[in-house]
C-alpha cells in the first residue's frame, strides 16, 4: 500500500557499460521512491494483516515504510538496512525523523531497547509488536546498528543535529553504556562486556535477528559485531564533538572487544568450526546461523587473514546452497558482507540473485512480492553506491573517498547526482584503475581521496605523474591520491 510519494530530493541516474545494473538501479528508484510517505498526511495508524482498517488516524512525519508493506509503520532493523540507499535519494530528513523516534522510545522502562517498530506519525509504537514495556519486540543488534547509521547519516548529510540534539546523544550514549551493562549476566566475559539476549524469543529481547532459530541465544554474532561498531561510531561522534577523550575511550573498548573475539569469543576454528554464537547454559555453537554468521564479516569484526576468508567462502556456500534463507530481507545482506570484504564479483552475484527474485512471491504470502518488500530496492541502490563504486561519504569534513568494486565483465560505471551534503557529484570508474570525480554545485571545495587496490608505481591526476602514496586499511594495501576538487571542476586520477 505505498504512498503516492513525490519524487525524492535528488534524481541519482547511473550509466554502464552493463545494462543490468542500469536496469537494476532505475527499478530500485522508483521503487523505493513510492515507498516515501509524504509529511503531514492524515492516515491510519497501527494497520497489520490482523487489523486492516488499523485503530485511529494520525499525522505522518518524514518517513519511509520499512518492513512490511501491509504494515503502518517502520522497523529498526529494516531502517537501519535502508539508510544507505534512502541517502542517496536524499531522504535526509526521513532519516533523521526515523532515527529520533527510535532514540527517544529507548527509555529506562525499556532497559534502553529502542521500541521495534512505529507509525508513520514518528511517535505512536505500531501495536501488532508492542504490548507492554515489558512486552515488546526487541533485538539486540537494532540497538547498535541504530548508533551506527546515525554515525553515516551525520557523514552523508553533514547535519550537526546528529551531534547536537540531546534525544539523539543520550541514546548514543546509553546504548553503548548503560544498555551493554543492564544486559550483561548471563556468560562470563572477563573484563570484556558483551550484551546479551535473554534467549526467550522476541518479545522478551532476542540476542539475534535470526528469527528462523529456536536456539536460546544469549550471545550472538551479529549482537557483537553490531556492538563493536556501535563503540566505532560513538568514537567518531564524539571527536567530530570535540570530545577527544571520551573518543579515545570508545576506540579503547572497540579495540578491546575485537581483540576478545578475536582471541575468545569466536574459538579457534575456521568455517563451519567457528564460533557464533553462545547459549543461556554457556555452549558454544558453531555451525550456520545465517545473520549470526554474515554479521560477523560484515561488521569487520573479524581480523582480516585466512580465518576471514575461509568463513566468507564458507557463507557462499552455505547461502548458494541447502542453508538459502526463504525470506528475501534476510538475502538482502549478503553483497554488503562481500563488498565490505572486497569479494566483488561474489557480492554482485547476490545484488543480481536478489533482483531477479524481485517477482516471486514473498515467503508471507500477505506481503505480495519480493519487491514489494521495500528493503530490496533500498538496498540496492545502497549497494551501488558504496558497494559497487566503494563511496565513503564524510560531508561535515567536506570529504569523501572511492574505489571501484566493478566485478569481472563491468568495464565502466558512472552516477551521476550524487548527493553528499549540500554537493552533487557525478563519479565514473574505468576499471579498477581509474576514477574520476565531477563536482557538479557546491558551496565548497571537497577533498576527494581516490583508492586503488594493489600498490602501483604511480598516480596521475589530469595526466599529472605523482609519487605513488600506500596505505593498508582492513588488511588491504590501496594506492591513493588527494586531490581538491572545487564545484564546477572534474578531476581525473589514474593508478599505474
Amino acid at each position: 500500500m505505498p504512498a503516492d510519494a513525490s519524487a525524492s530530493p535528488a534524481d541519482p541516474r547511473v550509466t554502464s557499460s552493463d545494462p543490468k545494473i542500469v536496469e537494476m538501479f532505475d527499478w530500485s528508484k522508483r521503487k523505493a521512491n513510492s515507498w516515501v510517505q509524504l509529511p503531514g498526511t492524515q492516515g491510519p495508524l497501527n494497520v497489520d494483516e490482523n487489523n486492516t482498517a488499523g485503530s485511529g488516524t494520525g499525522t505522518y512525519a518524514a518517513s519511509y515504510w520499512a518492513g512490511y508493506a501491509n504494515r503502518s509503520g517502520y522497523y529498526s532493523r529494516d531502517m537501519a538496512h535502508q539508510l544507505a540507499g534512502a541517502g542517496v535519494l536524499g531522504l535526509h530528513a526521513e532519516n533523521k525523523a526515523m532515527l529520533r523516534s527510535f532514540a527517544a522510545s529507548a527509555t529506562p522502562a525499556h532497559k534502553y531497547y529502542p521500541a521495534w517498530a512505529l507509525n508513520f506519525d514518528a511517535k505512536t509504537y505500531l501495536s501488532i509488536d508492542y504490548r507492554s514495556p515489558t512486552n515488546f519486540v526487541r533485538e539486540v543488534p537494532a540497538t547498535f546498528e541504530l548508533v551506527q547509521k546515525s554515525e553515516e547519516a551525520y557523514r552523508w548529510s553533514g547535519d550537526r543535529s546528529y551531534l547536537d540534539d540531546p534525544a539523539l546523544w543520550d541514546f548514543y550514549r546509553r546504548a553503548t553504556d548503560e544498555f551493554v551493562t543492564l544486559h550483561d549476566g548471563l556468560k562470563d566475559n572477563g573484563a570484556v562486556k558483551v550484551a546479551e539476549g535473554t534467549g526467550k524469543g522476541i518479545f522478551q529481547g532476542t540476542a539475534s535477528y535470526n528469527e528462523q532459530s529456536s536456539e536460546p541465544l544469549a550471545e550472538a554474532g551479529d549482537a557483537i559485531g553490531s556492538q563493536y561498531q556501535a563503540y566505532l561510531a560513538m568514537a567518531s561522534l564524539a571527536r567530530s564533538k570535540g570530545d577527544c577523550a571520551l573518543a579515545d575511550r570508545y576506540e579503547a573498548k572497540a579495540r578491546d572487544l575485537k581483540a576478545y573475539f578475536n582471541s575468545t569469543w569466536s574459538g579457534t576454528g575456521s568455517g563451519a568450526a567457528m564460533v557464533r554464537g553462545y547459549t543461556t547454559d554457556g555452549r558454544a555453537l558453531t555451525g550456520w546461523g545465517k545473520e549470526n554468521s554474515w554479521f560477523m564479516p560484515m561488521k569487520q569484526i573479524i581480523e582480516p587473514g585466512p580465518r576471514r576468508e575461509a568463513y566468507l567462502d564458507y557463507i557462499d556456500q552455505q547461502a548458494s546452497g541447502a542453508g538459502r534463507p526463504s525470506n528475501i530481507e534476510a538475502l538482502t545482506y549478503l553483497p554488503d558482507t562481500f563488498f565490505r570484504n572486497n569479494r566483488n564479483d561474489t557480492a554482485w552475484k547476490w545484488m543480481k540473485d536478489v533482483y531477479d527474485h524481485k517477482d516471486v512471491q514473498h515467503v508471507n504470502a500477505k506481503q505480495g512480492t519480493n519487491g514489494d518488500y521495500p528493503e530490496v530496492s533500498f538496498t540496492l541502490l545502497g549497494q551501488t553506491v558504496e558497494g559497487l563504486m566503494g563511496v565513503v561519504p564524510d560531508a561535515p569534513a567536506r570529504t569523501l573517498s572511492t574505489r571501484s568494486r566493478l566485478p569481472s565483465g563491468m568495464d565502466w560505471l558512472r552516477i551521476e547526482d550524487l548527493r553528499i551534503g549540500d554537493s552533487a557529484f557525478s563519479l565514473r570508474h574505468d576499471g579498477a584503475a581509474k576514477s574520476s570525480l565531477t563536482h557538479g554545485s557546491g558551496s565548497s571545495p571537497y577533498t576527494w581521496e581516490a583508492r586503488f587496490p594493489g600498490a602501483y608505481a604511480t598516480v596521475t591526476v589530469d595526466g599529472v605523474a605523482r609519487p605513488a602514496r600506500t596505505k593498508v586499511v582492513d588488511g588491504v594495501t590501496y594506492t591513493y591520491a588527494s586531490t581538491v576538487v572545487a564545484p564546477g571542476r572534474t578531476v581525473t586520477v589514474q593508478a599505474g
